[in-house]
């Protein structure tokens, strides 16, 4: 079922207000960290085509948002859920993300102390 533009907007404003505090926060730890760094960054870049952008900012939400079907604070298992969901979106539209979305990404994991 397709989101109404109201659920993408409330989607867009989750990822921009919560993505950053949760990536600092588990980057260290988070085995798809670059991954979801690289979707953040075509998500919202304006040359992405909307129904892209629209199928990632979905995935990041669910990154955010901290009731999931699986707890984050699981110890292993607690994003498993976040990278399933993430995987099938970049499976979806993962031709989207560029070499410059990938090297932000790689710059971003840098500067949080983080190898990508």
């Amino acid at each position: 079922m397709a989101k109404s533009k109201a659920q993408r907007i409330e989607d867009e404003r989750e990822v921009r207000e919560g993505f950053w505090p949760k990536i600092v926060t588990f980057a260290a730890n988070l085995p798809f960290a670059e991954q979801a760094l690289s979707a953040w960054y075509c998500a919202f870049d304006r040359e992405t085509p909307a129904s892209v952008r629209y199928t990632l900012m979905g995935a990041l939400a669910y990154f955010v948002l901290p009731t999931d079907i699986i707890p984050d604070i699981l110890p292993l298992i607690g994003f498993a859920d976040d990278a399933s969901v993430l995987s099938a979106a970049l499976v979806a539209v993962g031709t989207h993300i560029n070499e410059t979305h990938r090297a932000a990404a790689r710059d971003a994991l840098t500067k949080l102390g983080r190898q990508a």
